[in-house]
């Protein structure tokens, strides 16, 4: 399965990663190598939560990210 997320840096260096599709599933690691690798740890336990508790994956379909000026 494929998520989207959104990855960001946090004010003490740390990359922050948020999965977009799934509410609340954020991780974050020292290295962006590091977030990835926990954010799909954190994705996977998701998965298995909802699946522990007959729930389905929430659908959210994400047409763009993007950024506006104000």
């Amino acid at each position: 399965m494929k998520f989207k997320i959104i990855v960001s840096k946090d004010e003490s260096g740390f990359y922050v990663v948020e999965c977009v599709n799934l509410p609340g599933c954020i991780s974050q690691g020292k290295t962006e190598a590091e977030a990835m690798k926990n954010i799909r740890d954190a994705i996977n336990g998701y998965l298995k939560s909802l699946k522990k508790h007959n729930e389905e994956i929430p659908v959210k379909d994400v047409l763009q990210i993007s950024e506006i000026s104000v």
